[in-house]
């Protein structure tokens, strides 16, 4: 058990901070939100979570609610906003494999607040999750900022999870502060590279920068679509191909990849193995329409695989 849960028969805990709203695409709309599937996904592989986000006294806020309550995520850190509306986000999937997002503004999840009930759960959390885009408010950046850098015992872990036009580099290189793991796609790789103004763009290269300026971080993970991941540490270099898969659409394969990234952290699985299983979880989803698919059965039988450390 490692140091992030220092009491053995106690199971971590989990919290995705930011963004919950609605995917709105052609064929219907799904619940999503990177930090939400991120906990959603944390809930299916056995480890407790939930979201601190906040959504309208609307319908669709309702359904959101209880959309968390049915797949056993706890509701209690979900504000209600009685002024602003339920995110929402129209996603349109391009025949590239990419998707392209339009985003409703100033809308619930831009105006988070943190009860006292709610600083007490993330005291309590092993680990935290948290994004870009819910920063694209000066009150959430405030409290991130706040909140983030108090939980120095605590697993927080950065998905750059970039969507233009909503980030500065500013927010990034206060976020990676905060962080002792950092995720990004290798499109969100070459942006930095820009930004640290490095002649090589390679995501070891972009990863070894991060690591050599950021004292706090402790791993660097860039996942690379149909051409696997890397992780770097400061001890090691490991790399893991793609996974063959039919791609129904990308929304919430990274953030899946980040679920398992965070459980697999909290156990001390080697990084190997963490990137390998990461790298299949993602791709199911992947596989799936929406950023929450229920995989039970698939994770299940991952489970059963003799590769497959349980967690104790």
């Amino acid at each position: 058990m490692s140091a992030d849960n220092p009491n053995p028969l106690r199971m971590p805990f989990v919290i995705g901070l930011g963004e919950l709203l609605w995917d709105c695409f052609p064929a219907g709309r799904l619940p999503g939100g990177a930090p939400a599937n991120v906990a959603f996904h944390v809930q299916q592989l056995g480890i407790p979570a939930a979201v601190a986000t906040s959504v309208g006294t609307d319908p669709l806020g309702d359904e959101l609610v209880a959309f968390l309550t049915a797949k056993g995520l706890r509701t209690d850190l979900v504000q209600r906003d009685p002024v602003h509306p339920t995110g929402t986000v129209t996603a349109t999937p391009r025949p590239d494999g990419h998707t392209d997002y339009v985003f409703l503004e100033d809308c619930a999840w831009d105006h988070l607040r943190l009860a006292d009930e709610s600083r007490v759960a993330f005291t309590k959390a092993n680990a935290i999750v948290f994004g870009t885009l819910a920063q694209r408010s000066a009150g959430n950046r405030k409290l991130y900022h706040g909140e983030l850098h108090l939980r120095s015992d605590c697993l927080t872990v950065y998905d750059i999870n970039l969507r233009p036009p909503f980030y500065e580099a500013a927010w990034i290189w206060q976020s990676i502060e905060m962080a002792r793991v950092v995720k990004m796609n290798d499109d969100e790789a070459r942006i930095l590279a820009e930004m640290m103004s490095v002649s090589s763009a390679s995501p070891e290269e972009v990863a070894r920068r991060l690591l050599d300026r950021y004292s706090k971080l402790d791993l660097v993970c860039i996942t690379r679509g149909g051409k696997g991941a890397i992780g770097v540490t400061r001890q090691e270099t490991v790399e893991i191909p793609g996974v063959s898969v039919k791609v129904v659409d990308t929304v919430g394969a990274g953030d899946a990849f980040t679920a398992a990234l965070i459980a697999f952290r909290l156990y001390e699985w080697p990084l190997e193995t963490t990137l390998h299983y990461a790298n299949r979880i993602g791709a199911l989803v992947a596989s799936r329409p929406g950023a929450m698919p229920d995989l039970r059965d698939e994770i299940a039988a991952l489970k059963a695989e003799p590769r497959w450390i349980p967690f104790r």
